[in-house]
């Protein structure tokens, strides 16, 4: 296996792991990245372009991230949080008062971010046309009854996650959370990750689709016990009904589907644009100040929702908008945060140790949360730094 880029002396592991997805686990074109203490450590690409393709991945090739465009959305809106524009416990029909319709008074913003708002599913589904324009899914999430009562329980909004933050940075900005992104952060940083992307960059993003490789043996695999595969079976599940907000699901490769922003699926990064944004919400890095406090920091990773998901239908545990290390989403140590996308991209970041982790692949499997090639990766990181 050709692999190009470099590591760092002590994250040689990483490097022999990333030959073995290759080599073992049916990868077809991946890259990954990770800094620690806001320097590049590694920075490894290698396979092809396209899932179906011959043309070689580059350094600077990008691809969907899927459901790790949750982590990055999240920090649009604690960093209002930080600036004093949004507070977490106000109720979101504060600055968005139609959502207030069928009882959703009760939904704080706080609700939104740690999957407690009990709104993981529209009764009436969107098409992949309404779910590009921006205006739509929204309203329909604000027409939408609650499936629980808000901050009882937690269930992953797979979708309607994106609609609630992309509306709430809208009334509080005047943007989109794609566009304050940029503006914000992505463009001053120079991070190769947008939501919502350039016509000038479609060229660097590679084709992605699915790959068969060996059984998983951890987290949400491919083959779950009985009871989630009855629900994402089942039609009326809340599982079924939250993946189906957007019936059929969009295209992934198409460039409309790319060029619009979906906070809740469809961010586009490379392996360093993932990691380095993670990077840079925790530490300096170069050129570039940290972007949250200690206090975000905190915010993001304290656990807000534990145990059964009423979506997932395993136990999950969330902090504000990130995934939190468990079994469903191990990441590097207890105190990391962060996302995987579903088939496989991961970014994460672990304070303690300064580490930042960016994973992505053209190679989308069955597994929701713990993809093997990633684990095998963060497995790899973590025997770098001698545990």
């Amino acid at each position: 296996m050709d692999v190009n880029g470099t590591v760092a002396e002590g994250f040689e592991p990483v490097r022999e792991a990333f030959v073995r997805n290759f080599e073992t686990l049916g990868e077809r074109g991946a890259s990954v990245a990770v800094y620690r203490n806001g320097q590049q450590v590694v920075d490894l690409w290698a396979g092809t372009k396209d899932i179906d393709g011959t043309t070689p991945w580059e350094h600077g090739t990008a691809q969907v991230v899927r459901s790790a465009t949750k982590g990055i959305a999240a920090a649009v809106l604690l960093l209002l949080h930080q600036r004093g524009q949004l507070d977490l416990d106000a109720p979101v029909g504060h600055y968005w008062p139609e959502f207030k319709a069928r009882g959703k008074e009760r939904v704080l913003v706080r609700h939104v971010l740690n999957h407690r708002a009990g709104l993981p599913v529209l009764d009436h589904p969107l098409t992949p046309e309404q779910a590009l324009d921006p205006l739509r899914g929204p309203a329909a999430v604000a027409t939408q009854a609650l499936a629980w009562e808000p901050g009882t329980d937690h269930g992953y909004h797979a979708l309607t996650y994106g609609w609630m933050l992309d509306e709430l940075v809208r009334r509080v900005t005047g943007q989109g959370a794609g566009e304050w992104l940029a503006a914000q952060i992505t463009g001053p940083l120079g991070l190769d990750l947008w939501l919502g992307l350039p016509d000038s960059e479609a060229h660097r993003v590679g084709r992605a689709g699915r790959v068969e490789g060996p059984e998983p043996t951890g987290g949400l695999h491919a083959r779950p016990k009985r009871s989630v595969t009855e629900a994402y079976e089942d039609p009326a599940s809340l599982t079924r009904r939250a993946f189906a907000a957007i019936t059929p699901f969009p295209e992934q490769n198409d460039p409309a589907y790319r060029a619009a922003a979906l906070p809740a699926t469809n961010a586009i990064a490379t392996a360093d644009g993932l990691a380095r944004f993670y990077a840079t919400l925790i530490g300096d890095t170069a050129g570039a100040s940290r972007l949250f406090t200690p206090e975000t920091v905190e915010l993001a990773r304290a656990e807000e929702s534990a145990g059964p998901d009423r979506v997932l239908v395993v136990g999950t545990r969330f902090g504000l908008g990130y995934m939190l290390h468990g079994s469903a989403s191990p990441f590097l140590a207890p105190g990391s945060f962060g996302h995987p996308g579903r088939g496989g991209a991961l970014g994460f970041a672990d304070p303690e140790s300064e580490i930042a982790f960016g994973y992505v692949t053209n190679g989308f499997r069955k597994t929701v949360t713990a993809d093997p090639r990633a684990q095998g990766l963060v497995r790899a990181v973590r025997q770098s730094l001698g545990r």
